[in-house]
């Protein structure tokens, strides 16, 4: 069943070259649907083939980061630059992910086929039982994925195609546009539906497996989504109803109680209570090969291909005591009694260590040297940081390039960990009740000053204090900017909240040299000046399948 299987995909993939993601087309001539849905092993197959399409930025050639003023990429071509540089259009796409429609075809397929799978001739399988409790989920499952997959497409273009079932050509290129708002409808009676009948988690479950939807997912995408349309750019009146909704949604994970914050980093780190969503990844030296300092590649890389974190991202981790450090013209600056200005590194946040790799911070046996002349100094075309930083995040330390002593690690990427649940319970109540960051009633127990803290002790760092709403706010997204760098949310974030027109025009680094004496000096330097309008908040809907289809009119604002 196997070789049925790869033909068909094979077939298939030929077949959608030539025409829009869009154009659910099943014509094969191999007649092979039938079979593959007689045997559990292959209806098992055909559920996984709807998984393959989760995002997984460990194995991109960048991370999206690259595109916010968290970070920028070593090569000066690469397709985020188009982000950031102002060439991106609808012609020139970026990450416009359509492809997320094959995952939505196979979705509608597969959710349409497996209604009717009877596996009964093999009820004396000793395999059946555990097989019809597989089944069970499966439909829950691949409607999970298309919800998931529906929202990855509507944070990028808003209104979207939102196909239901297996369109022929025609309906496929005739589909129009569903309004944002009711797409968030669908997810979120989706989610609630699914969160019903997926358990809470595969282990005691037959095969134990992980990185399946579950009903905390469920509930988790339900929270997201409600987030994203309560935030500015779809909330344009500022309806405090779209906020309370988010904040119940949170909520109803909370209470669940089925997940807690880990003080250990999550990362590849599957037995973690805080993660909620994760896709496996298979062992790879290639994220390493991309993002190490170069020295440690060993000469297996010999270009600009790292993801290099900027002074934008350092300045946002305070100090431990929980003040603010800043690099300016004129140097350091903190009010924190303990920094230190020639140790800048030290005392800070500790989730800062586990995100940037500094000048003077241990790795591998070593000492990062970035200073003018250092181990870790070059041109960028040779692999050097345009930023005077390197990637911390994900990075697998005893990932080894040495030959004859080759190591090489698996990497996991977080699709969701609770710690966004309670950021989302923060914004949410902040917003709801803007008069009060300490507000709490029947309805809602905790107070969004509560939620924000609860992130903040687990990593270490002093409690906020009682303050007003913009303070608060400043705090907040500050808490999202350095708990989640490099998981995907810092893009998407300056677009939800519509701050990329202070935020988005300058990325900076730092300059280091090495005294005579020793000491370290340290000077903030433009490492890149970079373009921003509103319209960038959405992306260009890729004027290819504009062409194809006149009902994705109107184009996204301003493209």
């Amino acid at each position: 069943m196997k070789y049925i299987y790869n033909i068909f995909a094979i077939m298939l993939s030929a077949l959608l070259t030539s025409c829009s993601f869009l154009d659910f087309d099943e014509t094969t001539g191999l007649k092979s649907k039938e079979n593959m849905y007689k045997y559990y092993n292959s209806v098992e197959q055909m559920l996984n083939n709807v998984y393959s399409y989760m995002p997984n930025e460990l194995t991109a050639t960048t991370l999206r980061d690259c595109a916010s003023d968290d970070a920028q990429h070593g090569n000066a071509a690469t397709a985020y630059q188009s982000i950031t540089n102002g060439s991106w259009s609808a012609v020139n796409t970026v990450d416009d992910s359509w492809s997320l429609y094959k995952g939505i075809r196979a979705a509608n397929g597969f959710i349409e086929e497996v209604r009717n799978v009877d596996l009964s001739r093999y009820e004396h399988n000793g395999s059946y039982e555990n097989w019809m409790k597989k089944l069970a989920f499966f439909p829950y499952e691949a409607r999970m994925l298309r919800a998931y997959y529906f929202f990855e497409l509507a944070r990028r273009y808003g209104d979207i195609a939102m196909p239901l079932e297996v369109l022929d050509a025609h309906q496929a290129n005739s589909i129009g546009k569903t309004a944002f708002e009711d797409v968030v409808e669908f997810i979120v009676e989706e989610c609630d539906t699914c969160a019903k009948y997926l358990p809470q988690t595969y282990v005691g479950q037959p095969d134990n497996q992980i990185g399946r939807m579950t009903m905390g997912f469920a509930k988790a995408l339900k929270s997201k989504v409600l987030l994203y349309a309560a935030s500015p750019l779809h909330n344009t009146s500022a309806d405090v109803q779209a906020w309370k909704r988010s904040a119940t949604a949170a909520l109803d994970l909370i209470d669940d109680g089925i997940y807690s914050l880990d003080k250990n980093d999550c990362a590849n780190n599957l037995s973690s209570g805080e993660v909620v969503m994760v896709v496996i990844g298979d062992a790879s030296r290639t994220f390493e090969q991309n993002n190490f300092p170069i020295r440690f590649t060993e000469g297996t890389r010999t270009g600009a291909t790292a993801v290099f974190p900027s002074q934008n991202l350092v300045d946002a981790f305070e100090t431990a005591g929980g003040y603010k450090v800043t690099l300016t013209d004129d140097g350091w600056t903190s009010d924190d009694p303990a920094f230190d200005a020639s140790k800048p590194y030290a005392g800070r946040d500790p989730r800062f260590y586990r995100t940037v790799l500094a000048d003077g911070m241990e790795f591998k046996g070593s000492v990062i040297e970035s200073f003018e002349g250092g181990a870790d100094d070059a041109q960028v075309t040779a692999g050097g940081s345009p930023t005077g930083y390197f990637l911390r995040r994900y990075i697998q330390e005893s990932t080894n390039f040495t030959p004859n002593n080759i190591v090489t690690n698996k990497h996991h990427w977080i699709v969701y960990r609770y710690a966004e649940t309670l950021l989302t319970y923060a914004e949410s109540m902040a917003n709801a009740f803007s008069h009060d960051m300490n507000h709490t009633d029947s309805e809602f127990p905790y107070s969004a000053l509560w939620a924000l803290n609860q992130v903040r002790t687990n990593a270490g760092m002093p409690p906020v204090p009682t303050c007003g709403y913009e303070e608060f706010i400043e705090r907040l997204q500050n808490e999202w900017r350095v708990e989640f760098a490099f998981e995907d949310h810092r893009f998407w974030d300056v677009r939800r909240w519509k701050i990329g027109d202070r935020t988005q025009r300058e990325l900076v680094g730092v300059k280091i040299v090495k005294g005579a004496d020793g000491k370290m000096n340290f000077y903030r330097q433009i490492s890149q000046t970079r373009t921003w309008t509103d319209r960038m908040n959405l992306y260009p809907i890729p004027q290819a399948e504009l062409h194809k289809n006149n009902n994705l009119y109107p184009q996204n604002i301003g493209w």
